[in-house]
């Protein structure tokens, strides 16, 4: 099957970063403020596949692969990988579409990078939803992953873990083709990537987040914990915590449907008029 037709901009570094718009709203309309979705460590466009046909009919949904991932360029090593450098390419492309503000959602790692954007630029984020994303990764198992990738492999690691991140009731093809989409990423980047998330933790800058804020939890989380999302909700001013009891990490990939069909409704409630 052909991939998605991607547009490209380049970051204020010269690294080469892919984006897409999907955009099915009236078109007689006033515009609604649109959509940013930053994707999962190992993640692209494509894991936003039945999120965006249900977003994009109501708003314009800007997706962006994260540098290092999906069509975007991998940095080489003299380009240090942190989380504020993907906060600056996140505003980077909003400014390169004209955006003023937009709604972000993030999953896991890209709710990193939404959360620090919320703090930094809060004058960008109209509303900051999150599923399955923590105050960064320090608190967890993370630190132990780069090694053991390199040791069997990115995709055979990332099959090892599926208990961690799916249900038993999810589709195999959708498993399978999830560890295959994910086992293609460059194993060296990757390392870099994970390496910087599991040291940084923000959990006290929290309440600097000022926006509505959403946040969509695993009732399994084998990642992190739960109690970390409920201290989250304590320390976000007026955050919202809805639970998907019995649902391990992927939330967004295992029920992508009822994610998207959660955020409308957090939107139509929280958004000021989207």
């Amino acid at each position: 099957m052909p991939e998605p037709n991607m547009a490209f901009v380049t970051a204020s570094d010269g690294v080469r970063l892919a984006y897409r718009v999907d955009d099915f709203t009236d078109p007689w309309a006033t515009p609604p403020t649109p959509i940013l979705l930053l994707h999962a460590a190992m993640g692209e466009y494509r894991r936003w596949y039945a999120w965006i046909p249900i977003l994009a009919r109501r708003f314009a949904t800007i997706s962006q692969d994260l540098r290092g991932f999906g069509a975007s360029e991998v940095p080489d090593e003299s380009k240090p990988i942190t989380v504020e450098r993907l906060v600056e390419d996140a505003i980077g492309l909003l400014d390169h579409l004209g955006v003023a503000r937009a709604h972000v959602v993030g999953l896991s790692a890209g709710g990193y990078v939404g959360q620090r954007m919320a703090m930094a630029h809060p004058d960008r984020v109209a509303t900051l939803a999150l599923f399955a994303s923590t105050p960064g990764l320090k608190n967890s198992r993370a630190a132990t992953w780069p090694a053991r990738a390199a040791a069997v492999g990115l995709e055979a690691f990332m099959r090892e873990g599926v208990a961690d991140r799916f249900p038993r009731e999810a589709d195999p093809r959708l498993v399978d083709w999830f560890c295959r989409r994910t086992g293609a990423c460059d194993l060296g980047w990757v390392g870099r990537f994970v390496a910087h998330m599991s040291s940084r933790d923000w959990e006290e800058e929290l309440p600097r987040i000022a926006c509505p804020t959403l946040i969509v939890a695993p009732g399994e989380e084998p990642i992190g914990s739960h109690n970390q999302y409920e201290r989250m909700r304590d320390r976000i001013p007026g955050s919202e915590l809805l639970t998907y009891e019995g649902m391990p990490h992927n939330i967004g990939d295992a029920a992508p449907e009822r994610c998207a069909r959660d955020l409308l409704a957090f939107l139509d409630r929280r958004g000021g008029g989207a």
